[in-house]
């Protein structure tokens, strides 16, 4: 029977846990681009911003706990970009933008740095 050590059971939930992270911004980024195709006071746009403002409420919570431990100046640099995607997310839910492309572009660029 193979017994399997600590550090690579943790090294294996790290590794799915930053895959859901992946999935997660991807199932946002499809959100959004359907969104941004519809318009700002589409269904789409609706289900877009409420899903991307979950995750991200989400992924700030847990960038600010004392548990995680990512480096904290990127920690930080996270939480300040989350906060602006939030902040965006919710101009567009108030028809005060339609900045999709933004939040799109962000989104990948988060998603795709994800190790």
């Amino acid at each position: 029977m193979y017994q399997f050590s600590y550090s690579e059971v943790q090294t294996d939930s790290v590794a799915d846990a930053r895959d859901r992270e992946r999935q997660l911004l991807s199932r946002s980024i499809d959100l959004l681009s359907s969104a941004r195709e519809k318009g700002p006071r589409s269904v789409q746009a609706a289900e877009a911003v409420h899903f991307l403002t979950r995750i991200w409420t989400v992924f700030i919570q847990d960038l600010g706990s004392a548990e995680n431990e990512l480096p904290g100046e990127l920690r930080a640099n996270l939480i300040s970009i989350g906060l602006w995607l939030l902040r965006e997310a919710e101009q567009v839910r108030q028809g005060n933008s339609d900045n999709f492309e933004g939040l799109i572009e962000v989104s990948q660029i988060i998603r795709d740095g994800i190790q």
